[in-house]
């Protein structure tokens, strides 16, 4: 019991400096041109099994993340599978002030507040279902997550869902925003979101 309160203690640390972090500002919009010529600007390098499909790229993002305590996670092969303009943005109500706020991440920002955390805590994120709508190149998908210390955790200490926009330029999938909110006792997950559906 003393462990579960300790790892929510310290997600919950962690997730009250991010939100009280000041919002990034909104990149000004880009000049016109193709989807295909945007997404090819300075191009990260992505393993093709990361990126060719919807699959692949949903198993690559909870796989890089994930590691036991102490152990380096594989930074380039994540920074590969986000779009240059990417965002991650936390969510969810501050439980001192009460106020709900959104704090918008670049993946490099995401990186930097990650590693003092994965550097002391084991952390496994796994997906628990999913939900996909997709028209033209963009595809939004509701992906239920449970967050683990070890593999061999049975309970996680913590669930959530990761709301994804996706974009695929024809010939391979980029991350363009994970938006996402933590499970809380006065907001649990729906039960609808714990099996897959469309």
């Amino acid at each position: 019991m003393k462990k579960i309160i300790l790892a929510l203690t310290i997600c919950f640390f962690i997730f009250q400096t991010v939100m009280a972090q000041e919002p990034a500002k909104t990149p000004a919009p880009a000049a016109p041109a193709t989807v295909a010529a945007q997404s090819a600007v300075a191009a990260p390098k992505a393993d093709p099994a990361d990126v060719s499909s919807l699959d692949g790229i949903m198993k690559a993002i909870y796989d890089v993340i994930s590691g036991d305590a102490g152990t380096p996670r594989n930074w380039d092969r994540f920074r590969g599978l986000f779009h240059k303009d990417a965002r991650m943005i936390p969510t969810g109500k501050n439980q001192k002030t009460g106020v709900v706020a959104a704090n918008a991440l670049t993946p490099e920002d995401y990186i930097k507040r990650v590693e003092p955390f994965f550097a002391k805590e084991g952390f496994y994120e796994t997906e628990i279902a999913r939900r996909v709508e997709t028209y033209g190149h963009i595809t939004h998908v509701f992906s239920t997550y449970a967050s683990f210390h070890t593999k061999k955790d049975e309970k996680p200490f913590m669930r959530g869902i990761n709301s994804f926009q996706l974009m695929y330029d024809g010939t391979r999938w980029w991350i363009v925003t994970i938006y996402w909110e933590g499970e809380t006792a006065d907001n649990p997950v729906p039960e609808k979101y714990l099996k897959n559906g469309n």
